[in-house]
């Protein structure tokens, strides 16, 4: 079974009490509206609103008719805040590696949700250890646990998206982040758009390498919908960049390390004349290892995805060329901030919000808080 992990409510003080009493306020206008017209107590239409014992039936019909010819609709907020209970719990199924990409997207997360504490927000935080693992099992726990919203990173989409169908057709809002599930009934995706994130890099490349290069990619999963696509998207767009250019191989390196490393030491062992190299996913380190024991830092263009600080030597070497972050700190900020907007405001969910990458290079590589960090660390 999984673990679940809640987020600490903060004690309401000065503006959160000042909000908690206006979202209170707001639903007791409405009811007392409704009491009004019906002349019945407010207990009464308490009771008839939600579906409590204790009133005829003519009445329970006469106070609902009421609601709706005045446009009323009880608000799970007002009605939690005033018992002191959390009216909205949205789980969070993550993985925690590659912890370069994931602590960023998590951080994002939650920065977002302390500022929806004082809504009755509540987060249950259950990480995989990396994507796809026990995964379905996990969300399957998630949804037991009564939850209203579920943001979810999905790494094998064909077996999670039946779950996923059934979680929404439950009224459970699914948003995903960092990946998607076109194929599932999933309410919205936050990311940036992998295909024109790989064109993007496609672009890139066949500006920093001769006509008729070789080149590769190195990617976590095809399965991976993210994964999948930014391949799909270099893949096809690099020939018409680079005038007979071609991509000689794709790599899967399952987002591990030691098989990111070995899988390309061998491949630069196998394509001498490799121009440029495409990692399509955080797990790039491993291959700037594999190029530096081969000798070939700054003769292999090396295009990169996301910035960390442990990137910055490699900008500085001149190893890696350019990367193309994808900010998971706004996708996750913005994925919860989407499921607050529509359970307390009523805004409906956006399909997509596909976020603008940022290229990062080694002349704008200062302005990145990370890097920025980097530098304090290291003196």
């Amino acid at each position: 079974m999984p673990r679940f992990f809640k987020n600490t409510h903060l004690t309401g003080t000065g503006r959160d009490n000042t909000i908690r009493a206006q979202v209170c306020a707001m639903g007791k206008r409405g009811i007392h509206q409704i009491a009004r017209l019906a002349n019945v107590s407010i207990g009464t239409v308490d009771r008839a609103l939600h579906g409590r014992k204790g009133i005829r039936e003519e009445t329970r019909k006469r106070i609902l008719s009421i609601a709706k010819n005045i446009g009323y609709k009880p608000n799970p907020v007002a009605r939690a805040l005033s018992v002191g209970r959390a009216a909205i719990r949205i789980g969070v199924c993550i993985p925690r590696e590659l912890h370069f990409f994931y602590d960023q997207l998590r951080d994002g997360i939650f920065a977002e949700a302390r500022r929806l504490e004082h809504f009755g927000v509540e987060v249950i935080y259950c990480p995989l250890k990396y994507l796809g693992a026990m995964e379905t099992e996990t969300v399957r726990g998630m949804l037991e646990s009564d939850i209203q919203g579920l943001v979810i990173t999905p790494g094998n989409p064909r077996q999670l998206t039946p779950l996923i169908n059934e979680a929404e057709s439950k009224n459970v809002r699914v948003i995903c982040v960092a990946s998607d599930m076109p194929a599932s009934r999933r309410s919205s995706v936050v990311c940036v758009n992998p295909r024109i994130n790989g064109r993007l890099a496609a672009e890139l490349m066949g500006k920093f390498v001769p006509s008729r290069s070789q080149v590769a990619v190195i990617t976590g999963m095809l399965e991976t919908e993210d994964h999948r696509e930014k391949t799909a998207g270099f893949s096809e767009f690099f020939p018409r960049f680079c005038p007979g250019g071609n991509v000689v191989e794709v790599i899967e390196g399952h987002e591990d390390a030691d098989e990111a490393f070995q899988k390309c030491f061998s491949l630069l062992d196998k394509f001498k004349d490799l121009a440029g190299l495409y990692v399509n996913t955080a797990n790039c380190l491993p291959v700037c290892r594999a190029v530096g024991a081969r000798k070939l830092g700054g003769k292999i263009r090396l295009i990169t995805t996301d910035l960390f600080k442990e990137m910055a030597p490699y900008f500085e070497k001149g190893t890696i060329f350019a990367s193309i972050y994808q900010r998971p700190f706004v996708q996750g900020q913005s994925a919860i901030r989407m499921l607050g907007d529509y359970f307390i405001q009523g805004q409906p969910l956006p399909a997509t919000r596909y976020l603008n990458p940022q290229i990062v290079m080694c002349s704008n590589l200062h302005l990145f808080r990370e890097t920025r960090i980097a530098k304090r660390i290291g003196g």
